[in-house]
């Protein structure tokens, strides 16, 4: 059995002996440190490359945009004159203070410096429109600021490269969505409501329509692959992917999901882990922007429908060195010891680690029983009710990788990304076991079989507990800091978890009203 093998004795030692003029021997004690990166002027050919498409394309605006920490995408524009080829060294001054969780007003001001190699024109803008993803630079020490998730998750690869484990993380992220066709929500001290609607959904076949309803609507939990007229969005859909591969993203599918009212999928290609969180945030900016230039409105929020299916955003990933694919192996499903044992740090921090792969109130509406979210901590080849799958499309060793499914497309791609990485690379560097594999369906299961398997947390405050006890691997190489993880605790217990908390819920009336 795999648990036999893995902590067989003799096997133990060679793999200690075997490991030991690759893994950089600090990581064991933790003292591999990666501080702030000081800030380095780009390339020239990349900045030569962005004047290049300012001057072919006409630009007249230059659009700058960054992550705020919580994971809102923000920007400034700035007249095309106003960017020289030292822009991408001294930047752009902002106010630091007026965003959330940064600084303080009296150490308020911050340099926007410009990424050239992110440069894309804007596919909706009226006026042509340069977008480029900034870094922050602290005008002073002239290091990349602490707090900026891009540099969090620049320091993740640069832990990644120290530890001699590998050279590339490769990220392929599944962004689910739902297309509304309206919404309409408030709260304030006398009201509280949301209603949404869709042009598909199963609970408008008796709606009076212009034209005369044709009755083509989405039954609740199956909304996977109909053929229009069914999928009213399927040009929607193509109009997305055009948009992004017109962007530089490659797309690989794209489809109607599993609910009704409007939920949809478009497959990206992997990339490295900043790469692939630049472009997870370029893929919600397009699928917005495309669904409201069709008269329609996306939403990433994991569960805005009750009783049928939430949205996730299962992660794909791998380590490789040389290029050589380091979780391909001979061992379950194909995979390598390192992806077992980055598999068992996985499943090991995953109490923790949903406070930021997961990391909203609404998140763990979605982590219920019933609708396809895995919320057992188990792994397993092609078992979709397993919170860690290992796909098996390809036998190739390059396709090798394991698929994380519980985050959700609410998390910043950064520090998502980049805690999912600490995670696994603890699990390696203490060699931890996932233990046995669970090849059946876990919601068949007996409740006694069920009791033995681990549940994730049930709410945003039990993760953020659990965030605050179980850290440590986050911090290693800096990558994560003390400051940084209090912060995100912080800020989500105040302002998400205890204002949901003083509120009264619409579903309370309907329970209390009359007692």
């Amino acid at each position: 059995m795999l648990s036999n093998l893995i902590n067989n004795n003799k096997r133990f030692n060679f793999l200690n002996r075997a490991f030991a003029g690759t893994i950089n021997k600090s990581l064991i004690n933790n003292t591999l440190i990666s501080k702030n990166l000081k800030f380095n002027k780009p390339e020239s050919n990349q900045i030569k490359k962005v004047f290049r498409q300012i001057k072919d394309n006409g630009i007249k605006q230059i659009d700058v945009r960054f992550m705020d920490f919580p994971g809102m995408w923000q920007h400034c524009s700035f007249p095309v004159l106003q960017i020289e080829e030292e822009t991408f060294e001294k930047g752009f001054g902002f106010d630091g203070s007026s965003l959330r969780g940064w600084k303080g007003i009296s150490e308020s001001d911050m340099l926007l410096v410009p990424d050239p190699s992110t440069a894309i024109i804007d596919p909706f803008a009226k006026y042509p429109t340069l977008i480029m993803i900034a870094d922050i630079v602290d005008p002073v020490t002239k290091e990349y600021y602490d707090k900026d998730p891009r540099h969090i998750a620049k320091k993740a690869v640069n832990y990644l490269k120290s530890s001699g484990l590998g050279d590339t993380i490769y990220f392929g992220p599944e962004l689910e969505f739902f297309i509304f066709s309206d919404v309409r929500y408030d709260q304030n001290s006398r009201e509280g409501y949301y209603h949404i609607d869709s042009d598909e959904a199963i609970w408008n076949t008796g709606r009076k329509e212009k034209g005369g309803n044709k009755g083509y609507k989405i039954r609740h939990k199956q909304g996977y692959f109909p053929v229009p007229p069914t999928d009213t969005l399927q040009d929607i859909r193509t109009e997305m992917a055009l948009t992004m591969e017109s962007c530089g993203m490659s797309i690989e599918a794209h489809h109607h999901e599993v609910a009704t009212a409007g939920q949809s999928e478009l497959c990206i290609k992997y990339d490295s882990l900043v790469k692939m969180a630049d472009k997870v945030l370029f893929y919600k900016y397009i699928v917005k922007n495309v669904a409201h230039r069709n008269g329609k409105t996306a939403t990433f929020m994991p569960k805005p429908l009750f009783n049928d299916n939430g949205t996730g955003m299962h992660c794909h990933q791998s380590i490789w060195k040389d290029n050589k694919n380091l979780f391909a192996g001979n061992h379950y499903a194909g995979l390598s010891k390192e992806a077992l044992w980055y598999i068992g740090g996985l499943l090991k921090h995953a109490d923790s680690l949903v406070a930021l792969t997961n990391p909203t109130t609404n998140s763990f509406k979605r982590l219920v029983p019933g609708f396809e979210a895995p919320i057992k901590l188990a792994y397993s080849a092609r078992n979709r009710s397993a919170s860690i799958r290992i796909p098996m499309y390809s036998e190739h060793e390059n396709a090798k990788r394991i698929e994380f499914r519980t985050p959700d497309p609410t998390c910043n791609p950064y520090l998502a990304f980049s805690a999912m990485m600490l995670a696994g690379i603890d699990g390696i560097i203490n060699k931890i076991d996932p233990g046995e594999p669970l090849d059946k369906d876990i919601y068949h299961l007996t409740s006694k079989e069920q009791s033995k398997i681990k549940n994730l947390p049930s709410s945003l405050e039990e993760s953020l507990h659990n965030l605050e006890k179980d850290h440590d691997y986050l911090l290693r190489g800096n990558v994560f800091t003390e400051e940084v993880i209090q912060t995100w605790i912080n800020y989500k217990m105040e302002n998400e978890v205890r204002a949901l908390q003083q509120r009264p819920h619409p579903y309370e009336f309907f329970l209390y009203y009359d007692v």
